[in-house]
């Protein structure tokens, strides 16, 4: 399910669940070049060897960073307004990493429109986010997440 609004309509959505994203693959691989990335090459996301010998986890985890990240291809994967031209991210209210994410699973993010304001030119949308991974009993990210949206300019 994903749901398509324009921006006037934002406000009448506020407390709906947006939708559900696809399942998306954490592989090593993009763990291993977020880790690159970043600079945060901590042995429990990077070194699969001793991951699976040393860590609580029984191998390498994805950062919470990186699931953080996620919130991109995820939740917009779960909603359009169908007539912004620009949409930016204005930041985080909450974040919180209840469950780690090993290497090899999938995650799905769930959207609900928790808020809705105008500003100039636009909306601003604060949106609740769980990611669940498959087959886990809690999520592996909550958030709060905070975008703006943005029609044409009137002329």
């Amino acid at each position: 399910m994903t749901t398509t609004a324009t921006i006037a309509e934002m406000p009448g959505l506020k407390g709906t669940e947006l939708g559900t994203s696809d399942w998306y693959d954490i592989t090593q691989e993009a763990v291993n070049q977020f880790a690159e990335a970043t600079g945060d090459d901590q042995w429990i996301h990077v070194d699969v060897e001793r991951a699976k010998a040393e860590s609580p986890f029984g191998g390498p985890i994805a950062h919470g960073f990186m699931t953080l990240s996620l919130l991109v291809p995820l939740a917009t994967a779960t909603y359009t307004i169908s007539d912004a031209v620009m949409g930016v991210n204005y930041g985080l209210n909450k974040v919180r990493f209840p469950a780690p994410v090993p290497v090899g699973s999938r995650v799905r993010a769930t959207t609900t429109l928790k808020d809705v304001e105008e500003v100039p030119g636009g909306v601003q949308n604060t949106i609740a986010v769980v990611v669940e991974r498959e087959g886990g009993d809690k999520p592996v990210c909550i958030a709060e997440w905070v975008t703006r949206a943005y029609g044409k300019p009137a002329s």
